[in-house]
């Protein structure tokens, strides 16, 4: 005969397992609350941080972009500024040569002048004078030297001009380089896309790292190498048309006593022409006295050699008259008659 078997252990009722089956129910749906809680947070999360990773995207690529306008503006500027700078050496350059040009010039006058001062010192007895040609000429030796000191110390000037504008490119070269890789680098960066190969994460992108600048210092670096480029323009200008009037200036005083030395050689020309022409005619009168002398001499010899007859024929009346006897020894007009004979034959 079958018997009945119960499995061991305690056993519910009907209202705990009603009970069991509703906790159940509760739970399940509390945990189905929870979760489509969390799903909606999680969807508005993901639209939160889709926006604003689009957002942070767009205004990145934004600042980047306004980054790259703003250093292009630079580099406009600073090519500007170096192209003037080139312009100014290129003038300041051609300036200083033209300068070199004019003091080595000015070496022929000056040997000109002191050739002049050697010549005239060959000059003899009274026409060793100190005149006024060489008043002049000593004048425009130290008008020369002068000027040679003017142009020399403005070549000194421009070169020492040249040689600042040359530092002030330089730095504007590296400046301007510096911002066009900048630029490529920007710009590179900009057409980067979450689709773009090559992307990966790097390690501590955003560290901050050695000699990087504010954007105010800079502003202020390229602020100073554009100021500075333009200060030494200018005053290479300044400079410039200083050389241009100092060349204009020596020129003319160099003119001016020329022409008083030329002045001067005509004054003193024309008083020796003077002086030679009145010498030369007081020679002419010299000499033409000299042979209406001499003719008359010639004549007084053949006088005195025609009265030699007469002088002895007086002399014999007289020499004849002294044998006269005793009292006929007479001073009478026979006697006397024929001393003046004698003299007028004398």
């Amino acid at each position: 005969m079958a018997t009945l078997s119960l499995k061991p252990g305690s056993r519910f009722s009907v209202p705990d397992w009603h009970t069991n089956n509703a906790l159940i129910s509760t739970n399940a749906e509390r945990q189905r609350s929870a979760s489509h809680q969390i799903r909606q947070e999680a969807r508005s999360l993901r639209n939160e941080t889709n926006n604003q990773t689009k957002w942070n995207e767009h205004d990145n690529s934004t600042r980047l972009s306004d980054r790259i306008d703003e250093v292009e503006k630079w580099k406009q500027a600073l090519d500007k500024c170096l192209t003037d700078v080139d312009t100014e050496i290129d003038a300041l350059t051609l300036m200083k040569d033209e300068a070199e040009r004019a003091l080595q010039a000015k070496n022929v006058p000056l040997d000109t002048a002191i050739e002049c001062l050697t010549l005239r010192e060959s000059r003899r007895t009274i026409d060793l004078v100190k005149d006024l040609v060489e008043e002049e000429l000593h004048k425009e030796v130290e008008v020369i030297e002068g000027i040679r000191k003017a142009l020399q110390q403005k070549i000194s000037e421009a070169f020492e001009q040249l040689c600042l504008l040359q530092e002030s490119r330089q730095q504007l070269t590296w400046d301007e380089r510096d911002k066009s890789e900048t630029i490529e680098i920007d710009q590179t960066c900009l057409s980067l896309t979450k689709h773009s190969p090559n992307i990966s994460l790097k390690v501590d992108p955003t560290r901050v790292s050695y000699g990087t600048t504010s954007p105010q210092e800079w502003e202020q670096f390229s602020h100073y190498n554009k100021e500075r480029a333009e200060a030494e323009v200018r005053a290479s200008a300044q400079l410039r048309e200083a050389i241009a009037l100092t060349i204009a200036q020596t020129k003319n005083e160099l003119d001016a006593q020329r022409q008083a030395v030329e002045f001067a050689y005509r004054k003193r020309i024309h008083e020796f022409e003077k002086a030679h022409k009145e010498l030369k005619w007081q020679e002419k009168n010299t000499k033409e006295e000299i042979e209406e002398l001499e003719e008359d001499i010639r004549r007084l010899e053949s006088d005195l050699r025609e009265k030699t007859g007469p002088l002895n024929l007086a002399h014999i009346p007289l020499e004849r008259c002294t044998y006269r006897p005793n009292v006929d020894l007479c001073r009478d007009q026979g006697r006397t008659g024929c001393p003046l004979q004698t003299s007028c034959s004398h």
